[in-house]
Formats: C-alpha cells, structure tokens, sequence
C-alpha cells in the first residue's frame, strides 16, 4: 500500500463529519467545503510527520478547527434575519432592500452524514446541524463556539479540547460556561422543538407542498402554526402570524395561478425542505428558492427560505424541470 492509498483510508471516512464540523463553526456550506479541502491538503502535506501521538481523526480536526477559527478572525457572523431585530410590520407592505450580508446557509444532510438512509452511515446527528442552532452559535465568540462544539457536541474531553487548543483544561471548563451560557440566551426552548410523528410529517409536508403548488393561500395559511415565522435572507425582514405570511405570499410571491410553483422536497440541517421552481413564460420552472421547514406538532412553524440559487446545486437538485 502507498503513502497516498494509506492516508487516503485513513481520511476518507471522515471528510463529511469534519465537514459538519467546519459548518457548524462557520455557518456557510461553502466555507465549510473549502476549509476541509484546505485541510486535507495540509494534512497530506505533513502527514509523513505524523507521530501517532494522537488519532488521525483528533489531528484532522486540530487542523480544520485551527482554520476556522482563522477564517473567523476575518469575517463577522452569519445571521439570519431574525437574529437581526423585530419582525416586519405586515405582510402586504413594501419588502426591504436585500442586505450585502454574508448570510447563515444551510447544508445538505447528505453532504454532512445525516441523511439517515443507512443508519450504518449516519456520521453526524440531526440534531446537531439544526438551523436554530447553528444560528444560534454565530453570536458566539470564535473560541467560544469551537469549545462549545466540540464538548457539548462532538462531547471531546475537556483534555482533549485544551490540547486541541493549546490551552488549559481550567481555561476550557470556563470558557464553556460563559458559551453555554450565552447560548441559553439566544437557542429556543425545548418544547419549540416537539416534532410531530413521522406519519403527521408526511401528512403535513404534503400539504404544504399542495397548497403551495396550487397556489391556494387559504390553505397556506392553515398549514402554518398561528405565531409561525417566515423569514428569507438575502431580504432582512421577517415575518410572524400565519394570516400575515398569507398576506406576504399574496402580495409579493411572483406566482399567481394553480401550477406557478413546483416543489421538490430534499433534506436540510436535519430539516425538511423543497427546491422551489418557478414557471416561466416558456412553461419550463427555474429556480426560484429553497425553503427550509421546522415542523411541530401544531404546523409549520418556520420557515426560512433562502433565495441564493447556487444552493440548488449544493443540494443537487436540477437546473430546470419541465413543464
């Protein structure tokens, strides 16, 4: 076996949860794709200096964390546009200009090992790439939320995270509680998060998909929870009551009649979600957004849906479906 075949075996299998990783420290798929390939290349670059004093697996996330907490030296946090004030007054009034913001995205579960297809595979836990969570960990200071990710997520050692870190264990354990703290403040309560069961799922997300593709905003309205939230970065605004989101839809969707909208449903952030399409005059739907769903037992009760097309690939979901 060569040098490369042997690093390769050894590395391979844990490219998507160091990807994860990296997600979850930098809010953004892109950064995050970026930082793993920069850090199997410095990896391969210094792997015939590799000791063996530590698992292959510790010293891979030595290097990504490292990464990431110097790409965050250079970059503010992603939010989301309800991490940015109180919501818009009412649906029907003008949208606010986008925001130049470098905005919260979201991944693929496939891509992180959270598909759940072969539980054999599954590499990273739905829970832990939750949106409200990982938006929820933006407003922490970079070291702060390396720590907090790697104890209370990763569930690391305190040892382990203080060589990680070259620091002390006594420094780890209280920079933990400052972050475990601060993000008490800002991640929603625990019985926000009651979802409904599987068979309710399917039966809700199949009429949100219906009335959306119908364009029937009475059934819009009803599918939502009564305090649900919309929001949809790049636009800052954001939306809450499920009448005002019917209202938004009204007002300012481009589509108009029954068969404007096609949804295809794909998985994000342990999340449902839909490539949405758009029908143009040619009668071929494009690309219009990419709606990410938090369900309850009541409805939907958020939704962010995120309007940068590029995503579409990301999610490998096709450039166009026909009429």
């Amino acid at each position: 076996m060569t040098v490369s075949d042997d690093f390769a075996q050894l590395t391979d299998p844990l490219r998507r949860e160091l990807l994860a990783h990296c997600y979850r420290m930098l809010g953004s798929v892109h950064d995050a794709e970026d930082t793993v390939q920069e850090t199997y290349v410095r990896a391969w670059r210094a792997y015939d200096k590799f000791e063996g004093r530590s698992s292959v697996r510790t010293w891979l996330y030595k290097i990504a964390t490292t990464r990431c907490l110097t790409a965050l030296d250079k970059q503010g946090r992603r939010p989301l546009p309800t991490g940015l004030g109180q919501p818009s007054a009412r649906g029907e009034g003008p949208l606010s200009e986008p925001a130049e913001l470098d905005w919260l995205e979201p991944v693929p579960d496939e891509a992180v090992g959270a598909d759940g297809r072969d539980p054999a595979t599954v590499v990273t836990s739905r829970e832990s790439i939750r949106l409200a969570l990982v938006a929820a960990l933006q407003y922490l200071p970079p070291r702060q939320r390396a720590v907090l990710i790697l104890r209370d997520v990763l569930q690391w050692r305190a040892a382990e995270v203080a060589d990680l870190l070259d620091t002390t264990t006594t420094a780890v354990n209280s920079i933990l509680q400052r972050a475990r703290a601060q993000l008490a403040e800002v991640s929603p309560a625990e019985d926000q998060l009651a979802e409904p069961d599987e068979r309710s799922q399917r039966e809700l997300l199949d009429r949100y998909m219906h009335a959306f593709e119908s364009y029937d905003i009475d059934a819009i309205v009803k599918v939502f929870t009564e305090d649900a939230v919309w929001e949809m970065p790049p636009f800052p605004g954001w939306y809450q009551g499920a009448a005002n989101i019917g209202r938004l839809i009204a007002t300012h969707c481009p589509a108009k009649k029954p068969g404007d909208l096609r949804l295809v449903p794909c998985q994000a952030n342990g999340q449902a979600a839909f490539g949405m399409y758009l029908r143009g005059e040619d009668g071929v739907y494009r690309p219009f957004a990419l709606p990410v769903l938090t369900l309850s037992k009541e409805g939907v009760s958020h939704v962010s849906q995120f309007f940068d097309l590029k995503l579409f690939d990301v999610f490998g979901l096709p450039a166009t479906l026909p009429e």
